[in-house]
């Protein structure tokens, strides 16, 4: 009886086990992944998984932060599959709620994974019904979303967030959104067997761009592109001494938070993905050339007969279609003289002269923090050897840069000879890339530039010199080949030029009528460098009596 007796016991105890073995396994194995994915749901709606993205700031004169881009929170309805009973009952009720069809509801309920987004933003009464019916699975939850506060402020350089197609998280697209993606986006938190690894927080992204002056660079090119009825423009503000970017704008533009509505083609950042043709421009780029190498002098002279016949029968002519017989290179440059520029460069030499190109910057991208940056086009005098092509070359047609580019050499000759690397994100160390030119010839070029702006008198400044030069280029025609009757307008300069604190691009797209740059370009540098002055507050360099223009 006894031994009846310790049997059944024995045997209770071993069904107890076993019972208990079958719901461990229930519990650890068939359902392991169910919980698994229910409390990874439960931690990452309750936002100990989710990182925070950072911020993208810029800045102002006095070193203060402004976000630019940033985080709200906002409503979402949201669908955890594996707790949805009745799919059915679920998509018959969700559907008219929502607004969906129901195919459409069926196939997000349908999706593995923690969680699937039904909708964003629900109404006040889309969210109360949701509560109201109190489906399985189906609840609200809160996120983030990506906030602009400033509109389409510097969007070229500040880019956007957009689905990442794997999932519902979003990722950075064009601008510092994508090229600091891992920077702000931070990482996300995980549950490994029980063990919750919390969110790592995304960092910010200081920019250098001045709010102001961007504000004001973006205004000015704006009203420039409607009084002018251009297909769009750029403005590029550089300190010269550093290669810290202090504005970069272009237009078209586009608004971040809907970035959808605008054509594909607006998104792309032009001050550093476009090429084209700089025009005249360039000719302080051949002027230095030749002064460093010792092949001109401001002061030489040749005759100009208004025409440059080459071997093949091409012929180059001044913009101006005349003959300005004994001129000096200094007057090349005031005069923006074709004949001179091919003059110039005759007397350096081929090879020489693509050296210095190559070594100012136009071949290469200039490494600024920016995604898709491309190097300028030389094909035309890397790989022919015909005079015509170098020639073309001297004044700025027949070679493709890009703004940032341009910019970038036009300061090297403010900084004396020093080539440095453009950057736009805040705490970057300056740093030199070369030396392009000597001091000598940097300073001569800068007394040539002078010289144009004071007898052209349009970019002049009352108390201030400033060295700059103009560009008229015909925009090329990328179906048929050649040109077109359309033209790219391009000021440059830099100001006070006896000790430069700002360097200034801005470069106008088929102005209406083929104007020349002196009547659009020009006149917004100027009303742009005398805001700059007067923010900062620049001390005048010149402050001899100014002759009375009549």
């Amino acid at each position: 009886m006894k031994s009846l007796r310790s049997y059944a016991v024995f045997s209770g105890i071993t069904v107890a086990y076993i019972v208990l073995g079958l719901q461990l396994y229930d519990l650890q194995i068939a359902k392991g992944s169910f919980y698994s994915l229910r409390a990874a749901t439960q931690y990452r709606l309750a936002g100990f998984m989710e990182p925070h993205r950072g911020l993208i700031t810029v800045t102002d004169k006095n070193g203060d932060l402004f976000p630019v881009a940033g985080n709200q929170p906002h409503q979402v309805v949201i669908a955890v599959p594996r707790e949805i009973k009745d799919i059915d009952t679920a998509v018959e009720n969700l559907s008219p709620i929502l607004g969906m069809e129901a195919d459409a509801v069926r196939k997000i309920l349908g999706k593995k994974g923690s969680y699937q987004v039904l909708l964003k933003d629900p109404t006040p009464e889309q969210a109360a019904q949701i509560a109201e019916a109190d489906i399985a699975g189906i609840r609200m939850d809160e996120q983030e979303k990506r906030l602009y506060a400033h509109g389409s402020l510097a969007s070229h350089v500040i880019g956007f967030v957009a689905p990442s197609g794997d999932d519902d998280s979003t990722v950075g697209r064009y601008g510092i959104e994508k090229q600091f993606e891992k920077t702000l986006a931070g990482t996300a938190g995980s549950l490994d067997n029980g063990t919750v690894t919390d969110a790592t927080q995304g960092a910010d992204v200081a920019l250098t761009l001045d709010r102001q002056i961007q504000t004001e660079a973006e205004k000015i090119l704006k009203k420039l592109i409607t009084e002018k009825h251009a297909e769009g423009g750029t403005v590029i503000v550089q300190e010269p001494a550093t290669g810290k970017i202090l504005a970069m704008a272009s237009a078209p533009d586009f608004d971040p938070a809907s970035y959808s509505d605008s054509p594909l083609k607006n998104l792309t950042n032009p001050a550093v993905q476009a090429r084209y043709e700089p025009g005249s421009v360039f000719k302080v780029i051949t002027a230095a050339i030749g002064l460093d190498t010792g092949a001109i002098t401001p002061d030489m002279t040749y005759y100009d007969t208004g025409a440059l016949k080459f071997d093949d029968g091409t012929v180059i002519r001044n913009w101006d279609l005349k003959a300005h017989g004994t001129v000096t290179m200094t007057n090349v440059i005031e005069e923006s003289l074709n004949t001179g520029a091919a003059f110039m460069q005759r007397e350096i030499g081929n090879a020489p002269f693509y050296k210095y190109v190559v070594n100012f910057g136009f071949a290469d991208p200039t490494g600024i923090e920016l995604p898709g940056e491309v190097g300028g086009n030389l094909k035309n005098i890397k790989t022919h050897t015909a005079d015509i092509d170098f020639a073309a070359a001297s004044f700025g047609q027949g070679v493709a840069v890009t703004p940032i580019q341009m910019l970038t050499a036009i300061s090297a000759i403010a900084n004396r000879g020093s080539l440095m690397k453009p950057f736009i994100t805040a705490g970057t160390e300056p740093t030199t890339v070369r030396t392009v030119l000597t001091k000598k010839a940097a300073d001569q070029t800068t007394t040539m530039m002078v010289s144009a702006v004071d007898k052209a008198r349009v970019a002049h400044i009352p108390n201030f010199t400033v060295a700059g030069k103009t560009g008229t280029a015909q925009a090329v025609d990328f179906v048929r080949g050649g040109y077109t009757k359309d033209v790219i307008n391009t000021y440059t300069g830099f100001f006070p030029a006896s000790k430069p604190r700002i360097a200034i691009l801005i470069k106008l797209d088929k102005p209406r009528g083929a104007p020349l740059a002196g009547t659009t370009v020009v006149p917004a540098f100027r009303q742009l460098a005398e805001f700059i002055i007067d923010y900062y507050g620049i001390p005048p360099d010149n402050l001899q009596a100014e002759p009375v223009v009549q």
